[in-house]
């Protein structure tokens, strides 16, 4: 299949960042055979899209998620314990393949209809993930979560380890999924199982590995009185301190930390609205990009920042570098949508094959609406699409050269059975959480 897009300001978010008006983009079957100024080439039985100076870009990479999550969007917000309370108690109840799955489902929607192309998913039964991901469209890291406190899927690190083994075995060498090891965090798996994946990873050269890493308080507080040491530190030590560790969060990572990961070909996966949201103050990207490790733009899961749209987190991501260093040239919009697309895709261990519109790379794309009033005038798109535009000017997205929304309507995946598989488990959650409240008084 040839598809020849005419007539478009082109982001192709290739090093220098250019804005090309009146640009081009020419796909064959899945790649990108040539992107630019025009005029276009013409092409004998190409399916021709004047997209009328709207935004054609790449699309963009979400490298931290917990697509199942969704189904958790939004409970208990304002109750100061309800991860005891509620989220723990309904995770050991209800996280079962089909919970998993319809609240994947939910994820892929949203993220599709956002422009997300990419994500970076941990969480439990992944091999069910990997599945709905595929059916999608989506491309997707899919990550086992190895844990050890008691998680839905695994009683121990033997059978959290068989689940990584099963969804390798399915989805190793997928075009789209690449099956990935998710050893929750330093203190929930301790030195031994980091250990253990290292040596797993070295089995299966090229797995990426995804962990949260210096996120919070008490696990700074477990470093040191256990090892002395800083989490980053333990993580070295476990020997997972790595090209292809994918580090969620590092809200707490010291000057020492960040030169050993910059060392150690590591990258990050920043959360700003959801570390807002918490309360847990302001990650250190500035000095993790000046020491050039990549960091991308995540959304975390939707219990935590309640949205997996992209666009809602880049003004967090802007304001609270320029609040921390108390500077408005800080953190520029154009870097905000470097970190949404080829960085993030660099975090991904991707760069060589997505995150902008160049020959030879696979045809992920999106294309914006520029028809909406509060988008103009524009004197700079980068600085628009962070603080003006939402996901829903979204239009059209395309993956592998296939299209997975046309004019707003997802192709891949059906609303109304999306809508009524999460609706049915969220009845579910609300019946448990009435039980829940009553024991609770």
């Amino acid at each position: 299949m040839t598809t020849l897009l005419v007539n478009a300001t082109l982001l192709p978010c290739t090093p220098d960042m250019p804005v090309i008006e009146g640009g081009f983009v020419h796909v064959e079957g899945e790649r990108i055979v040539a992107a630019g100024a025009g005029p276009a080439p013409a092409l004998d039985g190409a399916e021709i899209i004047d997209v009328g100076g709207d935004i054609v870009m790449p699309g963009m990479v979400n490298p931290h998620c917990h697509m199942a999550m969704t189904l958790f969007r939004g409970l208990g917000e304002d109750v100061d314990d309800r991860l005891y309370r509620y989220i723990l108690p309904l995770e050991r109840t209800f996280v079962t393949p089909p919970m998993v799955r319809a609240g994947t489902a939910l994820a892929a929607y949203e993220m599709i209809q956002g422009g997300v192309t990419t994500v970076a998913d941990m969480y439990y039964f992944e091999t069910e993930v990997a599945r709905v991901v595929h059916q999608s469209g989506m491309r997707g890291v899919i990550g086992q979560t190895i844990a050890d406190f008691d998680p839905p899927d695994h009683k121990n690190a033997d059978e959290g380890f068989a689940l990584m083994d099963e969804l390798f075995a399915e989805f190793s060498g997928h075009p789209r999924i690449t099956p990935s090891l998710a050893p929750h965090a330093p203190y929930s798996t301790d030195v031994a199982v980091m250990n253990r994946v290292a040596r797993w990873v070295d089995d299966h050269p090229g797995t990426p590995v995804q962990m949260h890493l210096s996120e919070t308080g008490p696990e700074m507080e477990w470093a040191s009185k256990n090892y002395a040491m800083t989490p980053v530190e333990v993580t070295a030590k476990a020997g997972l301190l790595r090209e292809g560790l994918i580090a969620a969060h590092c809200m707490y990572v010291n000057e020492a930390d960040i030169a050993l990961m910059a060392q150690s070909g590591v990258a990050v996966a920043h959360n700003a609205r959801s570390n807002g949201k918490a309360g847990r103050g302001i990650a250190p990207i500035t000095a993790l990009r000046a020491a050039c490790i990549p960091v991308g733009i995540a959304t975390d899961g939707a219990m935590s920042g309640n949205t997996l749209d992209l666009f809602a987190q880049f003004g967090p991501v802007t304001m609270f570098q320029k609040i921390a260093g108390g500077s408005r040239a800080l953190m520029p919009a154009m870097d905000v949508i470097r970190m949404a697309t080829l960085e993030g895709a660099k975090v991904l261990g991707m760069a060589d094959r997505i995150g902008s519109l160049e020959p030879g790379k696979q045809a992920d794309l999106i294309r914006i609406d520029l028809s909406a009033a509060r988008l103009h005038p524009i004197y700079d798109h980068y600085s628009m699409l962070v603080f003006a535009a939402m996901a829903n000017d979204v239009r059209d997205v395309m993956v592998d050269g296939q299209w997975l929304m046309r004019d707003r309507e997802v192709l891949t995946l059906e609303r109304k059975k999306v809508l009524r598989d999460a609706l049915q488990i969220a009845s579910e959650f609300k019946a448990e959480m009435v039980r829940l409240d009553a024991q609770h008084r």
